[in-house]
């Protein structure tokens, strides 16, 4: 009996190991399904001032598993993904491989988990030695008193004068309508019909427009409605009038629109070997200001973004319906702040 007892207890144990490796299974099922691996994060500089810690772009992202390869090159906020196109299994190992010319090679050794692309990887990369172009017993060349200047382009909006202009409506009073328009408001009187058209010329536009009658017999005219009260380049102003000749009023304010250039500065936050500063995105003609050695120059940075003392990069950045655009430049051998 002991046997058979030990035989059921084994078989218990055995079935109980079962049932749970296929529960477990189940829930793994549940969360998760084989699946291509899908790696992000952010390059940065390595620098013991998180002010210094700037964002490295275009560094080159190996991942590998020692059968496929996958590469992406990081943005200019530093941040890189890259997938390899392959099934991955929980707990499997990667490499993952960073390198820029202007820093060590970076590798770094992440695994495989059971929710792939949650995990945000930094890369903090190594600045490798300046290659200085300065003879021994030379010095470096100083940029300082530096100062960003660029343009804001803006409508604006000139009030230049004023339109004032009368006009008549010549009528006969007491003229019974009999049907024939146009007539007055409840049909009883002859009128007439007069009206005056403004023209502001180009870019410009009337605005508060008033017109008004200002003699005869008024208590028996009417303004006719119209679009003119919006202003605009061309206005009409029509009255109606069933009494004898009247006089009216036209007034309004008269504002030229043109397209204005204003020239603006701002000053970079420097940390490190790196200036940093914002602009808007309307920003035109961007250019640098700075002493090299003491003589002032001015060195535009054109579409290219180039410095023949750094070298620069620029990225949109939005925020709350705001965006800004921002610029990094680090400098090259040969140079100091």
């Amino acid at each position: 009996m002991r046997v058979k007892h030990r035989k059921i207890l084994l078989w218990f144990i055995v079935g109980t190991a079962v049932a749970a490796t296929v529960a477990i299974l189940v829930v793994r099922e549940q969360h998760w399904h084989p699946r291509s691996m899908t790696i992000q994060g952010a390059v940065i500089r390595s620098d013991t001032d998180v002010r210094k810690q700037v964002p490295i772009s275009d560094a080159l992202v190996t991942a590998s598993d020692g059968e496929h390869t996958a590469t992406a090159e990081s943005d200019a906020s530093g941040y890189f993904k890259v997938t390899l196109p392959r099934v991955v299994w929980p707990g499997r190992a990667f490499n993952l491989n960073f390198q820029h010319a202007d820093y060590e090679p970076l590798d770094l050794q992440v695994h495989a988990t059971l929710r792939p692309g949650r995990e945000l990887h930094i890369a903090a990369m190594t600045p490798a030695p300046l290659q200085s172009d300065v003879a021994p017993g030379g010095k470096l060349s100083q940029v300082t008193n530096i100062r960003v200047r660029y343009t804001v382009n803006s409508q604006t909006e000139e009030n230049i004068g004023s339109a004032v202009r009368t006009f008549q409506v010549v009528n006969q009073g007491d003229v019974a309508c009999n049907g024939a328009p146009p007539c007055s408001p409840n049909g009883v009187w002859k009128a007439s019909s007069g009206s005056l058209s403004l023209d502001a010329g180009p870019d410009n536009e009337f605005r508060n427009v008033r017109a008004s009658c200002i003699a005869g017999p008024c208590p028996f005219t009417k303004i006719e409605a119209s679009d003119s009260a919006d202003g605009g380049r061309n206005i009409t102003v029509t009255a109606l009038n069933w009494s004898d000749t009247a006089t009216f009023l036209v007034e309004a304010e008269v504002f030229h629109t043109a397209i204005g250039s204003n020239v603006r500065e701002s000053y970079p936050v420097i940390f490190g070997p790196a200036l940093n500063f914002t602009l808007p995105p309307t920003q035109e003609g961007v250019s640098i200001e700075a002493e090299v050695d003491g003589a002032p120059m001015v060195f535009p940075l054109g579409p290219e973004l180039y410095l023949s003392w750094a070298t620069c990069n620029a990225r949109t950045n939005t925020a709350e319906k705001q965006t800004t655009m921002v610029y990094r430049c680090e400098l090259k051998p040969g140079y100091r702040f």
